[in-house]
């Protein structure tokens, strides 16, 4: 993927890493009705910035870890809590 993606953090648990939900709509192979496809990804946020609820941008970098191929490009909507 080369392409920034949008989602909502569901989870900072782990030390300069955030996980992210990104929500994309796919139609359903035989009925043609979209269908909600939620896939995680592990972002790098270097200044630990994020907190649970927040939406961000994310951007691909290079391979950082195993599981980590994104970085924080900018927060677009602070959580409420």
């Amino acid at each position: 993927m080369a392409q920034s993606l949008q989602g909502k953090v569901v989870s900072t648990k782990a030390t300069k890493t955030v996980v992210v939900a990104v929500e994309t709509f796919v139609p359903h192979y035989l009925y043609k009705k979209r269908i909600r496809k939620t896939t995680r990804f592990q972002a790098h946020d270097e200044e630990e910035k994020c907190t649970v609820g927040d939406y961000v941008e994310i951007d691909p970098s290079k391979p950082i870890s195993k599981t980590k191929r994104f970085t924080i490009g900018e927060i677009l909507r602070k959580s409420d809590l």
